[in-house]
């Protein structure tokens, strides 16, 4: 509070208006009036608390940099809602931490997931069943939140607890030591960079080399998990995802917590036949963290393999649970994110299979998502070696005997064809095939796949 007469003034950043939150099916409201939850929750707890409320939409029109700015460095308290990922407030997060030592509070309704670097930072949680806030729910909210105000507001900028003596001089000891570690980190990338220009085949060896020279002197969560995308991008053999999986449990505790290396640490099982201990990893990892369409496809690829096995096995009602337990789970996927090609694209084939009333039409709308998703990557060159493969899968699916020779070629040309050297994929394509009921057509997508088996060996 400030020590003259003038009333405290508190800038609230969040959301205006009604907002989609992308949370998972069950978890929380599919949308959130923010304005509601604005006037009907945290306006009047504001003046309750005896300070001025303003956010920056009650400006006349919207508030320019300047501003803004202004707002965040000499308001009293600062609250900030991260219920929903929003760049602006994430900036504006960081500028109040940057420029006040203390008066910044984040808030977030109690089902929501936040961002990594956010999530590290403590914030007051909220209940929040519904996104249309009527008395009942702003009631709550203003009961949950009240006392954390009071107690936190004068709680520390992790800048200022991190730098000692900022914004003034801060201790040149310290400096010294993060140059040291950002030229060695240089010096890692560089080894990284130069690897990745090599092809997937020649990467194995030299990959395990870098792993052994920095895997010791890791101090740093980044590093760690810059040697495991890097031993993954370098993976030929079944075998090497052995070494990954060996890699990840090797590491600290608080890296093998990392949602990405859980999320790693399942597809290493299931490429090593252990897909019930994949899916037991990746439920836990939803659980705890929430559902991506990463966490959801990966679930999926994992009862697909549980289908195929017990399909060759002739466990025919086995197969049959595990087909629709996939389905299910590459179904949540594509729902989380429509530009994520991967749920999607494995959608067609096991809709066919199962062959439901409306499995069909079902089957024409997973691939319409994949072939827009994946387009939409091309467009954007966003560098993803799977977008070509993936839409060679569509045109199977498709029937398309045209566009699956074009994407073949391209394939080769690109230099993807090390890709080629997963066999699921081979699988996949060689399901779709099974499809294709013209025979000149089917003759056709029978020699791209003996072209792709070619470039396995």
């Amino acid at each position: 509070m400030p020590d003259n007469c003038l009333p405290a003034f508190c800038f609230m950043v969040m959301p205006f208006g009604r907002k989609a939150t992308q949370a998972e099916p069950g978890k929380g409201p599919a949308e959130v009036d923010f304005n509601a939850l604005w006037d009907k929750a945290y306006f009047p707890l504001l003046e309750e608390l005896g300070y001025r409320p303003i956010r920056a939409d009650q400006e006349t029109g919207s508030l320019i940099v300047n501003q803004m700015l202004e707002r965040l460095y000499f308001s009293d308290l600062v609250l900030a809602d991260v219920t929903i990922p929003n760049g602006n407030v994430h900036y504006e997060i960081g500028v109040r931490h940057a420029a006040k030592a203390d008066g910044c509070i984040l808030l977030a309704a109690d089902w929501s997931k936040q961002l990594f670097d956010v999530a590290q930072m403590r914030s007051v949680r909220y209940p929040l069943p519904t996104g249309d806030i009527d008395d009942a729910v702003a009631q709550a909210v203003r009961d949950a939140i009240r006392p954390q105000i009071v107690r936190m507001r004068a709680a520390r900028s992790p800048v200022f607890d991190v730098l000692p003596g900022y914004p003034g001089p801060v201790d040149e000891n310290r400096a010294a030591g993060v140059r040291d570690q950002v030229e060695a980190l240089a010096a890692f990338q560089s080894e990284v960079r130069a690897l990745r220009t090599l092809p997937v085949a020649m990467r194995n060896a030299e990959a395990q080399r870098i792993v052994a020279k920095y895997a010791g002197a890791v101090v740093v969560p980044a590093v760690a998990v810059s040697l495991l995308r890097l031993q993954i991008s370098a993976v030929v053999e079944k075998s090497d995802w052995t070494k990954v999986l060996d890699y990840i449990d090797h590491q600290t505790a608080d890296i093998r917590n990392e949602p990405y290396v859980r999320e790693q640490r399942a597809l290493a099982l299931g490429k090593l036949d252990r897909p019930l201990e994949a899916i037991a990893d990746l439920t836990a990892l939803i659980a705890a963290a929430g559902a991506t369409s990463e966490r959801e496809g990966l679930l999926g690829g994992r009862y697909k393999e549980l289908m195929r096995t017990a399909s060759a096995a002739g466990r025919d009602d086995e197969a049959v649970f595990f087909r629709n337990q996939a389905i299910d789970h590459y179904e949540r996927g594509m729902m989380l994110d429509l530009n994520d090609y991967y749920p999607s694209s494995n959608l067609a084939r096991l809709y066919r299979a199962r062959g439901a009333k409306g499995d069909e039409s079902r089957a024409q709308m997973a691939l319409q998502v994949t072939s827009a998703a994946c387009q939409r990557a091309v467009t954007r060159n966003s560098g993803n070696e799977w977008v070509r493969p993936t839409l060679l899968a569509v045109a199977f699916d498709l029937c398309d005997a045209d566009k699956a020779e074009e994407l073949a070629d391209l394939i080769e040309r690109e230099g993807q064809a090390d890709r080629w050297q997963d066999e699921t994929s081979l699988k996949s394509l060689g399901e779709s095939a099974l499809h294709i009921v013209d025979a000149d057509t089917r003759a056709r997508m029978d020699a791209v796949l003996k072209r792709l088996q070619a470039l396995r060996r």
